[in-house]
């Protein structure tokens, strides 16, 4: 497959052969009585990735990080860390940190003191804790705040403060658990590109437990998108929202309109499928059968809206009306009712402040798409 989307940095040991996996799930299924919160899970982790594993709430993802941290033991299936099973680890030993959503900081305890707690439980010595001390707080730019308890400090001064502890130990791994949640959005944004930043800078393994689609795209090297303790697809933010490999990713990473319709024709890598408003025209890595039912899926961004007929009516093109319109301020969202009743969902980006005879309500218009602008869906 083409590379999809803009490449952030030239990091893909995935794609290298000779690469070893730094982290392995190995056929791992954790049950808890009669419920399996892990479904025989196989994956792998390489060294120096920001790897998420994003899912609904009960996929699965949480046990998953708890088993890695050692708070949860596999029912079965093996764990290999830097080449080591460790699964009779106790948590304590394993050389990995979590950060928890709650923070879990002390409030009795300074800034300081806090994230001293793992290096004095450790025994280190004392000018040694003080110079990593000094060390994080520097990193995650704290140092004024040294001597404040939690309670005097921002929700995002607190989460770093969480953070500088998880990595005074310099763990080699770092685990974080839905670590921006209880951020504001915007706050949240922000904190997105400084771990993205300082894990760079730190040459870590991150794994972090989401729910939050847009953290995850925004920070990972690769995505793990998880349903019901199984692992639905692994691959670059780019290409699990350009090529989702089946319905439920397509369907579950951003907004999506689906065509239902048959195969009508297969030609050098080209797709037909007869929909009930589109005749869709595609080029295609999935190659169904001629009259075989299939799915297309096209996000709305893919989508142009015009009040003017395309050049070719007849493919990849039908007719509607203006359903609703959401201005979101950087774009509008405009709903189009097809004449089979379907609503689809289109956006456009806001590149002007003014636009002459904008297009309104229940207005008559088309809607159409290139031949790359969507895939054939597997399932």
């Amino acid at each position: 497959m083409k590379s999809l989307g803009n490449i952030r940095r030239s990091f893909a040991p995935w794609a290298d052969p000779h690469s070893k996996p730094f982290i392995t799930f190995r056929n791992i299924t954790k049950k808890f009585g009669d419920f399996t919160a892990v479904d025989n899970l196989t994956l792998d982790i390489y060294h120096r990735e920001f790897f998420a594993l994003l899912g609904a709430s009960g996929c699965g993802k949480s046990t998953l990080l708890r088993m890695l941290a050692g708070f949860e033991r596999p029912t079965a299936g093996e764990i290999i860390l830097d080449g080591q099973d460790i699964a009779d680890i106790p948590p304590y030993r394993r050389p990995v940190n979590m950060m928890f959503q709650s923070y879990a900081l002390f409030p009795h305890m300074t800034v300081e003191s806090n994230i001293a707690f793992g290096l004095r439980q450790d025994g280190m010595p004392k000018a040694d804790i003080a110079a990593r001390v000094a060390q994080m707080l520097k990193l995650v730019k704290l140092e004024q705040f040294a001597k404040r308890k939690p309670q005097q400090l921002s929700g995002g001064q607190r989460q770093r403060v969480a953070l500088a502890r998880s990595l005074a130990k310099q763990p080699k791994v770092l685990l974080l658990d839905e670590p921006l949640g209880a951020l504001d959005k915007k706050l949240r944004e922000e904190t997105q590109f400084e771990l993205m930043d300082l894990q760079q800078e730190l040459g870590l393994t991150f794994v972090v437990v989401t729910h939050d689609q847009e953290e995850a795209m925004t920070m990972a090297d690769r995505i793990a998108v998880m349903s019901h303790g199984k692992v639905v697809q692994v691959a670059t933010p780019a290409e699990i929202y350009e090529a989702p490999n089946c319905r439920f990713v397509a369907d579950f990473i951003g907004d999506v309109n689906i065509v239902e319709g048959k195969v009508t024709a297969v030609a050098n890598g080209t797709v037909e499928i007869a929909g009930a408003d589109f005749k869709v025209r595609t080029v295609s890595e999935v190659v169904p059968a001629t009259g075989a039912a299939a799915a297309f899926a096209v996000r709305p961004e893919k989508l142009k809206v015009s009040r003017a007929a395309p050049a070719d009516p007849g493919i990849n093109a039908s007719e509607g009306e203006i359903w609703d319109i959401g201005y979101l301020g950087d774009m509008t969202v405009l709903h189009v009712r097809l004449p089979s009743g379907q609503v689809v969902k289109t956006s456009m980006l806001n590149a002007q402040r003014e636009v002459d005879n904008p297009i309104g309500y229940d207005e008559k218009v088309w809607v159409s798409f290139a031949e790359t602008a969507g895939v054939v869906l597997r399932d």
